[in-house]
C-alpha cells in the first residue's frame, strides 16, 4: 500500500462541514452551499495526504466488509468533508490496528512544490526532466497540455514513437523504416523489464528500508 499521510490542523479541514440546502429546499433560487462547523471526532484520529495511492487487496476487502464498522463510520464522517479523497483511506488505515503498520509514506509521484507549499504545484517542463528521472518515481504531475517535455518523455524515457504504443516485451515487430514494433503482437505474457523497472525497484527498496519504512508509519 503506497500513500502519504500526515495529521493536519483540525481547524482547517476537519471542522467545516458542507451542507447543500438544495437537497431539501423547494425553490431553485434557494440552492447554495452553506459551510457549517462541527466538532472533531474523538473515536478516531484524522489523517490526510495524497489523493493518489495504491491499496492492497486485504485492505480493500476490509473497507468493503468493515467487520469492525470503522470504514463505515469514517465514510459517514467524510461524506461532507473538504477533499475527502485526500483523507478517507488515510484515516481508515491509520486507525485500523490490523493495517496501521503496513503503510508506505509515498504517492509514487514527482511533484514540484513551492516552499512552503501553495495550493497547487508547479507545472513541469523540460527543465524538470532530469529531476523527475532522478526521483525514481513512476509518475509525475502537473503538465500543460502538449508541453514539449511530454514528447521528450515519450521519445527518451518510454521509447515511444509518435502515435505509437509504449513498447513492451510482447511487441513482436521491428523498428525498421520507423515502423511500430507493437503492430505485431508476440508473446503477450513476456515481460522485459527496462530502465524504468530498475528505477522503480530502487525506489521500492529505499522506501522499504529500515531507516525509512518504520519511522514513517502512522503516528
Amino acid at each position: 500500500m503506497h500513500h502519504c499521510f500526515v495529521l493536519f490542523s483540525r481547524y482547517q479541514r476537519a471542522k467545516p462541514v458542507i451542507i447543500d440546502p438544495g437537497l431539501y429546499m423547494k425553490k431553485k433560487s434557494d440552492v447554495f452551499w452553506i459551510p457549517q462547523r462541527r466538532s472533531v471526532p474523538t473515536a478516531f484520529k484524522l489523517f490526510t495526504g495524497s489523493a493518489w495511492m495504491a491499496l492492497s487487496k486485504p485492505f480493500v476487502e476490509y473497507c468493503i466488509w468493515g467487520w469492525d464498522n470503522l470504514p463505515r463510520t469514517v465514510l459517514m464522517y467524510y461524506a461532507n468533508f473538504i477533499s475527502s479523497p485526500e483523507g478517507y483511506f488515510h484515516t481508515v488505515v491509520c486507525n485500523a490496528e490490523e493495517f496501521k503498520n503496513t503503510t508506505v509514506n509515498h504517492d509514487l509521484h514527482y511533484i514540484s512544490w513551492d516552499n512552503p507549499p501553495k495550493q497547487h504545484p508547479h507545472y513541469l517542463t523540460i527543465e524538470d526532466l532530469d529531476r523527475m528521472v532522478a526521483s525514481d518515481a513512476p509518475f509525475a504531475r502537473k503538465f500543460h497540455a502538449d508541453d514539449p517535455v511530454l514528447d521528450k518523455i515519450d521519445a527518451e524515457i518510454l521509447l515511444r514513437g509518435p502515435d505509437m504504443l509504449t513498447p513492451g516485451g510482447w511487441c513482436g515487430g521491428t523498428r525498421e523504416n520507423g515502423s511500430d514494433p507493437c503492430s505485431v503482437i508476440g508473446n503477450t505474457t513476456h515481460l522485459q523489464p527496462g530502465r524504468g523497472a530498475v528505477r522503480l525497484q530502487r525506489l521500492m527498496t529505499s522506501l522499504l528500508s529500515e531507516e525509512k519504512f518504520h519511522p514513517r508509519q502512522c503516528k
